[in-house]
């Protein structure tokens, strides 16, 4: 949502209806998250951004839930019409930290093929491509969001 340097009301909408359909947040305040992970965002930056994605190296998902990830990702991505050049390495910042297969991922989504192409990934590509995103990435302060008001536009 953000790793464009935009939040869309599009893709806030989204996320709620997501949030609202899913077993895994069932318990959660959406709007109280969302701001909460904006001023995460705004204080810390990049440095949130790169411990995000250290959780996710850490965090043992099952294969379903990295497709479901992968699914989120990609609808948040194409929620606001626009594809962003950091939104695309956001998205393979993701990606290289999940085990799932690519022909796994390609068999619900035949049209990203070009997402997951990447040389052969290691520890020092994955920095590379993770110092690429941070390099294109425009982080500016977010204002916090009435997801009340972001559904009701759509």
């Amino acid at each position: 949502m953000a790793s464009d340097g935009k939040i869309d009301k599009r893709e806030i909408s989204l996320i709620k209806t997501l949030f609202e359909e899913s077993s895994y947040f069932k318990d959660f305040n959406f709007q109280e998250e969302l701001n909460q992970l904006i001023t995460k965002i705004n204080t810390r930056g990049k440095e949130f951004i790169s411990y995000y994605f250290e959780l996710l190296n850490e965090t043992e998902l099952t294969e379903d839930e990295e497709l479901i990830l992968i699914d989120y990702a990609l609808r948040t991505i194409n929620a606001d019409d626009r594809v962003e050049y950091a939104e695309i390495k956001f998205f393979k910042n993701i990606r290289h930290r999940l085990k799932v297969s690519d022909d796994k991922i390609l068999a619900q989504h035949p049209d990203i093929e070009m997402y997951l192409e990447e040389d052969i990934v290691t520890d020092n590509i994955l920095g590379k491509i993770t110092k690429q995103y941070f390099d294109v990435a425009d982080l500016p302060k977010f204002k916090f969001v009435d997801t009340d008001a972001a559904s009701s536009d759509s």
